[in-house]
């Protein structure tokens, strides 16, 4: 959600005038995914799993934490021993790798703490955290790309602080004030560890973590390897500009991507919480059926709405040109929640070696077809990559699972959900694009449908 608020800021012309200029943060930002997973190392689902089924939770708690904290901080030795050698590695300028260092170390130390509030169940600590993250985030962002330079010329201390032509350094700053402030939240967490550090349950969490890794290293490739490929694979004149266009536009599927997430963190806890009850496979497969409505709706209304939302969030039009990409990532997005719904039979049945398997097959997917298809199409070949790969994890989690774990899933609205709402936003945004009466008409009649379909589920809702 942070990145999507900071785009209207970044695409404006006061800021990031250029899609160059964007295009460069974006391929930051693309290696900071993949490091987040690498210093993660699968070891917050373990802790779920474990906390779930050890009798001594406190062990748990603390063998993860001190587990996470030694490896960071090993890592940051490392990462300074050779960050010249790591800058000129993947063309990023040395000062910027210095920050990024120390974001990463910070944002790693929170990892365990947060996953600790979601498996007792404490969502509002939770949220006003990662809502205070975002407040400090965005003031920072707005008081060194707006207000500083104004500043300086009125006081020694803020001409002190400006650099000009240091736009990207500040928002990195920005970014590293606001992990250290989260961090300072859990102080408390770390003072009352009781750091006992139980080596056979660290084992066993790492035999569980490891698949989980390569999974996370998979998904990293298929959600951000497309920037840093654009940048090899297109000539050096035009490759930034492709990759703040294409960066800029694909914001717009954060509708999308906020909504699985939000739904993943809440349900994530519950699959594991549940998974000894009785029958949990109905629920299941109500929740993926929920799932679903509620995505084809916030897909289909994006997809009308694009050119309406399109201003407000890309400031420049010199990004614009990139929105044809838009419906391809709003449904490669829904299809990626959909697969982490049916992922719960390889979690709660310790088979996390599938999710790895099936996310290396994405990944490998999404490689070829940019490899083969950026340098004649560009960014369109990466929309589509995303999109081909996020759908062939989809379908074969969900063979694998009718192998494994059977779930009664009601595969007739499920696919008719996501049919219809992928031929509508097809009509919508191609043929009748701006045309907001038949539009709002294909969302109305959808939506009735939705509706019709679940009339007894929303009874049973209603009566609770």
């Amino acid at each position: 959600m942070l990145s999507f608020i900071l785009v209207p800021l970044y695409t404006s012309q006061a800021v990031l005038p250029n899609p160059s200029d964007y295009g460069q943060v974006s391929v930051i930002f693309s290696y900071f995914v993949l490091f987040n997973v690498l210093l993660a190392y699968g070891m917050e689902t373990a802790f779920f799993r474990f906390f779930n089924k050890e009798e001594d939770k406190q062990t748990v708690i603390s063998t993860a934490a001190i587990s996470l904290v030694v490896s960071t901080v090993v890592f940051v030795l490392i990462a300074y021993m050779f960050q010249n050698t790591i800058a000129q590695f993947i063309s990023i300028e040395v000062k910027y790798i210095k920050l990024v260092i120390w974001i990463l170390l910070l944002d790693a130390l929170v990892i365990i703490p947060f996953a600790w509030l979601r498996a007792n169940e404490r969502p509002i600590r939770y949220a006003t955290i990662k809502i205070l993250n975002v407040a400090i985030n965005i003031g920072l962002n707005l008081f060194f790309l707006l207000a500083l330079k104004n500043l300086a010329e009125h006081s020694d201390l803020m001409a002190y602080l400006y650099l000009p032509n240091h736009e990207i350094s500040y928002i990195f700053i920005a970014n590293l004030v606001a992990s250290a402030f989260t961090l300072l939240f859990f102080v408390s967490f770390y003072t009352k560890l009781n750091y006992h550090f139980n080596k056979a349950l660290w084992k066993n969490m790492m035999r569980y973590a490891l698949p989980v890794l390569i999974a996370g290293i998979a998904f990293s490739i298929n959600e951000t390897f497309d920037r840093i490929l654009l940048k090899e694979l297109l000539p050096n004149d035009v490759a930034d500009t492709q990759i703040g266009m294409y960066s800029a536009c694909y914001k717009l599927a954060l509708f999308m991507t906020l909504f699985a997430t939000a739904y993943r963190l809440g349900i994530e806890p519950y699959f594991f919480s549940h998974s000894k009850a009785k029958n949990p496979q109905k629920n299941y497969a109500l929740i993926l059926e929920f799932f679903v409505a509620f995505g084809s709706i916030i897909f289909l209304t994006v997809v009308i709405f694009a050119d309406v939302i399109k201003p407000i969030v890309i400031r420049s039009e010199a990004y614009w040109e990139a929105m044809v990409i838009v419906p391809i990532v709003l449904l490669a997005n829904f299809c990626l929640g959909i697969y982490h719904n049916l992922s719960v039979w390889y979690k709660i049945t310790d088979r996390t070696k599938f999710g790895a398997y099936i996310s290396v097959f994405g990944a490998f997917v999404t490689l070829i077809i940019n490899i083969v298809f950026i340098p004649n199409y560009g960014y369109r070949a990466s929309a589509v990559a995303t999109l081909v790969a996020y759908a062939s994890m989809m379908l074969l989690s969900y063979g694998l699972g009718r192998k494994y774990y059977p779930i009664p899933y009601d595969l007739k609205k499920i696919a008719f959900y996501l049919i219809m709402s992928s031929l509508l936003s097809a009509v919508s945004f191609y043929y009748y694009r701006s045309n907001y009466y038949i539009g709002f008409a294909m969302l109305i009649v959808f939506l009735g449908s939705i509706i019709l379909l679940e009339k007894n589920q929303l009874k049973k809702v209603l009566k609770r």
